[in-house]
Formats: C-alpha cells, sequence, structure tokens
C-alpha cells in the first residue's frame, strides 16, 4: 500500500469475492469481480436487490450495474452467479453506467438472457451504439490519424492503432437497440432505497455514478478509483475537448456527500475517504500541469514528447495510446487557459509552448 492509499479506509480489508461468488457490501448490495485481459485485470461489478410493481403484482429480483466484456470467461462466470448468488430470483433491470467495453461489453446478452431492460444516460448509450456499429471516425480507423497529428511515430504503436478498427465491436458486439434514460440528480428507486444519479465528464461522456443516502454507499464507476487516477483522453472523435477541466470539475459533485460514505468503485476495492480521494485526485492533475508548463517553456512540445514526461514507466503499445491522450488532455487544458499556445508544424504535428 503506497502513502495515498493509506490515507483511505478499506472497508473489507484484503477480502475480494471469488470467481463465480459475491460479497455483501450493505443489506441488499453485493460485490462481484469479473476478469479483464488487459493490464487492469479487473471490473467490480453489483448485484442490487430490486423489486417492481407489474399488473400481476410486486416482482422481487436483482438490478446488475456494469456487464464486463463479451467474452467466453465473462458469460460463464455470470452463468456461476445465476446458478449461486440470485437466490432462484431473476434480473429486473441491467444498469451501466458507462460505455467502455468492460462496463457495458455483456449488456445485450443479459438484457436479452433475462427480458429486462437496459438503464444508461443518453451520452453513454448513444456513444456505445455507435462505437458497437462500428461507424466511420468511432471505429478506430480515426485514431491513426489523430495520433500521428499529435506526435507518434513508434512502429509498434502505429501498427497496433491501425488494427483497432474492429477493437471495440469485439468486445461489445451489440447494444440493446431500446433504453431508459438517466439523467444528472434523477432519484432512481431500486428495492427498498432511493439512489441519486450523478453525472460526470471527462473520463466518458456523461459517465453515471449513484448515491444512495439511507446506504451511504457511492457506486462511483470510474469516476472515483481508489489507486489509480482514471484516463482522461483527447479522442478523435472529440479532437479538441478539454476532459481534464471536465473531470477536475465533476470530482467536485462528489465532495458534498457525507465523510462516511462508502465508495464501490469499478477497479480496487471499497473504500472510505471520498473528500481525500478527490483531494488527491484533484493534486496529481495540478502537478502534471505544473510538469507540462515547464516542458513547454524550455521548447515546443508534441503530446508524443508529454508521455514519457508524464508517464515514467514502460508502456506497451496499448497502454501508449491512452497515454498520448491523457498527455494531449493537459496540454488541452492549458492551451483553453490560455497558458500554451498551439502550432501545427510543417510536418503537420500540433505542438504547444508557453505564451
Amino acid at each position: 500500500m503506497n502513502a495515498l492509499e493509506a490515507q483511505l479506509s478499506y472497508a473489507f480489508g484484503d477480502m475480494l469475492p471469488a470467481s463465480g461468488t459475491t460479497l455483501e457490501v450493505a443489506p441488499g448490495v453485493r460485490w462481484l469481480r469479473m476478469g479483464l485481459p488487459f493490464a487492469l485485470d479487473h471490473i467490480n461489478l453489483w448485484l442490487l436487490e430490486d423489486s417492481i410493481e407489474t399488473e400481476d403484482g410486486t416482482r422481487h429480483g436483482w438490478t446488475i450495474i456494469d456487464c464486463g466484456i463479451s467474452s467466453d470467461a465473462t458469460r460463464a462466470a455470470w452463468d456461476k452467479i445465476f446458478a449461486n448468488e440470485l437466490r432462484g430470483l431473476p434480473v429486473l433491470r441491467v444498469l451501466v453506467t458507462h460505455c467502455h467495453p468492460d462496463h457495458v461489453g455483456l449488456a445485450d446478452w443479459l438484457c436479452t438472457r433475462w427480458q429486462a431492460p437496459l438503464w444508461m444516460s443518453g451520452g453513454e448509450y448513444f456513444s456505445a451504439r455507435i462505437m458497437s456499429a462500428a461507424l466511420p471516425g468511432a471505429d478506430g480507423s480515426a485514431a491513426l490519424p489523430h495520433f500521428e497529428q499529435h506526435g507518434m511515430r513508434d512502429p509498434e504503436v502505429i501498427a497496433k492503432v491501425s488494427q483497432r478498427k474492429s477493437y471495440y465491436p469485439s468486445m461489445v458486439p451489440s447494444v440493446p437497440q431500446a433504453y431508459h434514460r438517466l439523467a444528472d440528480q434523477q432519484s432512481l428507486r431500486i428495492g427498498q432505497h432511493q439512489w441519486r444519479v450523478i453525472t460526470g465528464f471527462g473520463h466518458a461522456p456523461e459517465h453515471v455514478a449513484l448515491y444512495c443516502g439511507d446506504l451511504k454507499l457511492l457506486v462511483s464507476g470510474d469516476m472515483v478509483l481508489p489507486r489509480i487516477s482514471t484516463n482522461v483522453s483527447v479522442f478523435a472523435i472529440e479532437p479538441e475537448s478539454n476532459p481534464v477541466q471536465q473531470y477536475m470539475d465533476s470530482l467536485e459533485k462528489y465532495r458534498g456527500l457525507p465523510v462516511e460514505t462508502l465508495v464501490l468503485p469499478s477497479h480496487g476495492k471499497p473504500f472510505r475517504g471520498l473528500q481525500i480521494r478527490i483531494d488527491q485526485l484533484q493534486q496529481h492533475h495540478r502537478e502534471r500541469l505544473v510538469e507540462v508548463v515547464s516542458a513547454c517553456t524550455n521548447a515546443p512540445q508534441s503530446a508524443s514528447d508529454i508521455v514519457p514526461i508524464m508517464f515514467r514507466r514502460p508502456l506497451d503499445a496499448h497502454q501508449m495510446t491512452f497515454a498520448l491522450g491523457e498527455a494531449l488532455a493537459h496540454l488541452h487544458k492549458l492551451w483553453f487557459d490560455g497558458v500554451l499556445k498551439r502550432r501545427l508544424d510543417a510536418d503537420q504535428v500540433y505542438r504547444f509552448s508557453a505564451v
């Protein structure tokens, strides 16, 4: 445990739910984990006891929050959960925090299997539909010229990116054709409790977190993670975005929650110390911005030039694309703030320098 982690309180210590099982984190709220084929090797998913009123009376069952990627291993893990953890009750709805593959990948499979509706924000739902359909500009083909325009020249990374046209559909082969919209500050009844929707930006188009005042629980998705700072990147589909500013602003929406709130993150372990973690994440980005300004004061820098300044560990080709997107995001915040200026050089690469 590093010094930052030591400032947080982990409610369950080193306990983790075993594969195919769940761990109760609060009355009616169960934690499960699915594996991922990345360096970030797991995702936390949540089962909430639920009930809905129908013409035939009250149906009791479960709401699933997030789904895992579409893979045989994930489907097999869900089959174990269905057999061992649902107490014979059905899934009543599937709720997805955002459009990234580890969160929405099996949504269509789950919704079809249980004849259950999908709940997402509008921004996340339509982003998932667009990327799953591999529409031009959102199919990975736009990533290569985008990254090259920001200085990417590594042949291994270029080869990796050029093969990513089907990257998203391989993990999200389909998305349900209808959904229920979630919106900021919406109150949603799940079982015996009201949950408040809190949308966030910077990491995804319209990320949904859920807070329950009765249980003092925050399902934070990827917006507040205990060990790592969630990725905030500039992507080809929105090439002049300002995600670092959006993310830092969004973090303030969670600051007013009670200090005893138990945070249920998508990666890492449930923890208390939400306000401490918000401060840590804000400070992390402020420190990176200082480093970027310093580099751009000495000489004009592309996003590719900034990557080794912000990321001092070896990166594989997959990680490099996220690192480049995040380096560009920090350059963009400083550009929007008027601290840096941008120019397109003769080699068709954008470089940033101090004003």
